[in-house]
């Protein structure tokens, strides 16, 4: 962790972050992370749908 000293003696630290990874033009997502991103949008829409069953 980066640790810097603020005014008045406070010390404040910072995590490391990691490094980030640009995609080229021509590069495609994993199938891996389009299953994830289907899965999710299922789960959003069964969440939306239980939630006006209970409500109606």
């Amino acid at each position: 962790m980066q640790v810097t000293e603020e005014d008045g003696g406070k010390l404040n630290a910072f995590a490391r972050e990691p490094r980030m990874v640009v995609m080229e033009e021509g590069e495609r997502s994993t199938s891996g992370s389009k299953l994830l991103l289907i899965g999710g949008a299922v789960l959003v829409v069964l969440l939306v749908a239980v939630a006006a069953g209970i409500s109606g």
